[in-house]
């Protein structure tokens, strides 16, 4: 089971990090075909080698055992799995995560392990993706093959990571996989991920008694005016953005003015229990009431003045991180891990400003759980510099540093100060102790 002192771990996804995609049966995901697309990635990248962690994932358990970590936080590529997304289940692919996980364990580690991090099966695009409600079913059946394997040793299970990202940037706007730009068309694919959680906590649950939950990303609205039309706009980027992907799955249903292809039974089949929410946070959105009519949405986001910017142009803003997980746990009263907290800065090793967000960020993390929050987790973005989605290589997330062309990876300052904060935590506050 899962430790039950407060995880400090790190996070990473599969397409981002492990590269071997042509390799040991792996099937082709919509990435792969979208970073293949001239012009959708930036400089042409690829995940193609990424960080090689296929190879080098020894390296890498080491890197995290020398943090002192308590989770390492992954996700599973689901056509390294089932290279179609359904039938035929590719072992080679299994095993290389059971020899991962296995490692992990050996090392002290606890496996957190995320089943889908938007590397959907081409095939499955090819029959309509999350458009279509039999993706649902197919997620269910793949979670249960993954639970088969690995039930036995996965410490704690995330089914979907941003599904508010994958539909609004991959299925809305189109910037990242699968390169759809469908607008509100787009919202039959909340529905299905949601479903498909349901449907894949019901087949973890008959496998495994290891917790399970799912990580959003959440961002605090900040209302940027002072007029009704501008409080009805907060109200319905925060109902958009945050409450959709959380109300459904604690039975309340969607928040009104949404409409989706329910069918009799889905929100029974959402609201199955789950033991906790992973919250992912960078930062607030700034919200107005929109000043024209041009895009249809009922609000318009505001960039933030005053803050500090990471190298990705997002706001600094730790307090955000407390206010969210405060309000979290007023409204929602499940345990939380921070599933995601990072920041893209180029220097290395000297990347002082990271070690000063995390700093900052994991301070406010201690005055919430002082004062009564249930947060049991802090995982950073990232372990490694990686592929940044549609950004390829240009933003860099990483307590270590990685030369792409050659794959080294060289600690930074950052890793030496959460190794040490880690540490101290312990020592300072006991092993339950942020």
């Amino acid at each position: 089971m899962l430790s039950d002192r407060f995880l400090w771990g790190v996070s990473t996804a599969s397409y981002q990090i492990e590269g071997a995609v042509a390799e040991d049966g792996r099937g082709r995901s919509i990435w792969d075909t979208f970073a293949h697309t001239e012009g959708r990635i930036a400089n042409g990248d690829t995940g193609d080698v990424a960080c090689d962690h296929y190879h080098r994932y020894a390296e890498d358990v080491e890197l995290m055992a020398g943090l002192g970590v308590d989770a390492y936080r992954f996700s599973i590529a689901w056509p390294r799995v089932l290279p179609t997304g359904a039938g035929t289940v590719n072992h080679k692919g299994l095993d290389f995560y059971s020899r991962l996980v296995d490692g992990l364990l050996e090392r002290g580690i606890d496996p957190v392990a995320t089943l889908f991090h938007w590397d959907l099966p081409q095939e499955l695009q090819d029959k309509g993706g999350w458009l279509d409600r039999d993706t649902a079913y197919r997620f269910a059946d793949y979670a249960a093959v993954v639970a088969d394997a690995l039930g036995d040793r996965v410490r704690m299970w995330i089914t979907l990571n941003e599904p508010f990202v994958h539909t609004v940037m991959g299925h809305a706007y189109g910037t990242h996989a699968p390169g759809l730009t469908l607008g509100f068309e787009s919202f039959p694919t909340i529905h299905h991920q949601l479903l498909g959680h349901g449907l894949a906590v019901r087949a973890l649950r008959s496998r495994t008694g290891s917790p399970i939950s799912i990580a959003n990303n959440y961002s605090p609205v900040v209302l940027c005016g002072e007029t009704d039309a501008d409080q009805a706009a907060a109200y319905a980027y925060d109902a958009l953005h945050n409450r959709l992907f959380t109300e459904p799955l604690l039975g309340r249903g969607y928040p009104p003015g949404f409409e989706f292809p329910v069918e009799e039974g889905d929100l029974d089949i959402i609201a199955t229990p789950i033991d906790a929410l992973g919250v992912n946070y960078y930062n607030p959105t700034g919200v107005r009431a929109p000043q024209s009519d041009e895009t249809g949405l009922p609000f318009e986001t505001v960039e933030l003045d005053g803050y500090a910017r990471t190298d990705f142009g997002w706001p600094v803003v730790p307090d955000g991180l407390g206010d969210l997980l405060t309000r979290l746990h007023t409204d929602y009263r499940l345990p939380l891990y921070v599933t995601e907290s990072g920041c893209s800065y180029a220097e290395s090793p000297d990347d002082r400003r990271r070690v000063e967000y995390l700093r900052d960020h994991i301070a406010v993390l201690d005055r919430v759980r002082a004062s009564g929050v249930d947060v049991r987790g802090y995982f950073v973005w990232s372990l490694l510099d990686n592929f940044e989605w549609a950004e390829g290589y240009a933003q860099r997330f990483g307590l270590v540093h990685v030369d792409f062309p050659t794959g080294t990876r060289t600690p930074k300052s950052s890793y030496a100060w959460y190794r040490d904060h880690i540490a101290a935590a312990r020592l300072g506050g006991g092993e339950d102790q942020a």
